[in-house]
Parts: C-alpha cells; structure tokens; sequence
C-alpha cells in the first residue's frame, strides 16, 4: 500500500532541535523505528503535517547500565537489546523477550520505546517493563519528567506522552536481590505474529514474585492478587492450582480473529504454570537456557 498522505519530514540533529520543531507544528509525528508510524501514515490512520526522524540522535540510541539501573535509549532496537553484552549478563530476560519479537528485519527497527508508545494490547515490551518497575523518561520544551511504566498505559494506543514531548528512554531499575525471569508469549504460529497472550514472571530471592500480563488486558498488568498469594510461600502444586484460578480475576481476554477468550484463559493458565517453573528453576541455577520456548 503506497503512502498517499502528505507530509513534510525533518531530521534534527539535536533532541533540542526537535523539541524545539514539534513545539511550532500542529500535527507532528515522531519517527524512530517506523515498523507502526509507517503503517499508519499508508492506512491513513495517522495524518502527520510533519514527521521528525530521530535515529540520527546518538544520545537516545543507548543501553548503558549505571547506579543499578538500566537506561535503553528511544533509538534502541529490539536487535540492539539481543546483541548487548549488558542485556545478557545483567537483564537475560530481555534478551529473551526481544528474541521473540516478529522478525529479524522489523527487529533491526523496531524499538522498545516506539512499542509502548503505539500502546497496542499486545505489545512485547509492556508486560516488561512493568514487572520491572521501570520509568518512562520524557523530555519537553518546559523540561524533564518521569512516569512510572505502571501509569503510562491509559488505555489501548492511548498514553501519558503529552504534545511537544518526545520520550528519551526507560529506565529499569536493577533489583536488590538477585532474581531470574521467564517471558512466556503465545502467537498462532513461529514467526512474525502478534500475540494471543503473554507473560513476564520474575523470581525473587526473597520468595517474591512479580508476574505481569499482556494481550489479554486493554493495557498491561501486574496479577498483584496472584503476586500476593505466593509471595512468602512455598510454592507447592496445591498453591500453584490455586494462583491459576486467580489468573480469571486478573485479566480481561476478548474474542478476536486471533483466539477465542476462552482459549486465552486456558492459554494463560498453561503458560503461567510454565513460566512460574521455569524462573524458579533459573533463579536455582538449574532451569534451560534463556531463550528457550516455553510453549
């Protein structure tokens, strides 16, 4: 489908120069991936007067680790996150949560930033970041400010990014106790589709557990009932059949051209046994490879 819209389009070569362009126009878009922008502009779905490429802009194209924190840059492509020696040594289970999305050629685009941006139910990048209690970095022309990942999802495509602000990066704050994750994600087949339902556990040391849904909620969420349920416990297959029943409590499924709710619900309750194991098993030392499919 060709573009058929009109618009003009700007390369700044500052984040102030952007700043300053998206603050004079009416109707601007921000372009660092494109895998969504450039769909929506040839669907007509967004009609930008003017689109600012911001790839070019060194600084928002980092991952750096410092003061226990994670920061990944808005020009930080999923292919970027794959290859980072600081990923995998430090944060694993992005690596494999990266690994999973579509494929190689819209990875080496794609973004973390532009995915919770777009705010679609089904994006990877969510159910991530909020069971890492991440922050959203923002910047504007009247200043800085942060949001937590918790609260940037309002509801599907809709987010706290107000007009004029351009989103710097996220920051992911390194837990105090060690830990080890599982990123479970269900699709129709191998390759490049979107998902029918996924979910982000993280195992504790410290016998909690920080678990988080995706595709099957308007927006991405913590199972804080589930959370609350195991941590402390011993986790038995008793406590596990019990926490599975708590998962209808927890999200929202709808029918669509992708899966039934039906199926989601027993999907999310499979992947969820899956998952829980899985973290476990890597937070013991004895659990597969990260990267491994769960499904």
């Amino acid at each position: 489908m060709p573009i058929i819209h009109k618009f003009d389009y700007l390369k700044p070569k500052s984040l102030s120069e952007a700043l300053t362009v998206l603050a004079q126009s009416k109707n601007a878009a921000i372009l660092a991936g494109g895998t969504d922008l450039v769909d929506m502009i040839k669907e007509n779905v967004a009609q930008p007067d003017l689109v600012v490429d911001i790839k070019g802009l060194d600084e928002l194209n980092q991952i750096k680790f410092e003061n226990d924190t994670l920061f990944i840059g808005a020009g930080a492509t999923f292919s970027d996150l794959i290859e980072s020696k600081i990923i995998k040594e430090k944060y694993p289970v992005i690596f494999e949560v990266a690994k999973t999305v579509a494929s190689v050629g819209i990875r080496n685009r794609a973004t973390v930033v532009g995915n919770i941006c777009s705010a679609v139910p089904c994006m990877d990048s969510g159910p991530l970041l909020i069971a890492y209690d991440a922050t959203v970095q923002l910047a504007g022309q009247k200043g800085e400010r942060k949001i937590p990942a918790a609260e940037w999802f309002i509801a599907p495509r809709k987010t706290a990014l107000q007009k004029g602000e351009i989103v710097t990066g996220v920051s992911l704050p390194y837990p105090k106790v060690k830990h080890a994750g599982c990123w479970v994600k269900l699709g129709r087949y191998t390759g490049e589709d979107l998902a029918q339902v996924n979910l982000l556990i993280l195992a504790l040391s410290d016998g909690t557990f920080r678990i988080s849904f995706g595709a099957v909620v308007p927006i991405p969420v913590r199972a804080k009932k589930i959370e609350k349920l195991l941590n402390g416990q011993t986790i038995t297959p008793s406590l596990i059949e019990k926490a599975k029943q708590l998962i209808e409590e927890e999200i929202k499924p709808i029918t669509d051209v992708r899966a039934t709710k039906e199926y989601r619900i027993h999907m999310a309750k499979v992947m969820f046994e899956r998952g829980l194991d899985a973290a476990i098993r890597r937070l013991n030392g004895n659990g597969q490879a990260y990267g491994t499919s769960m499904i």
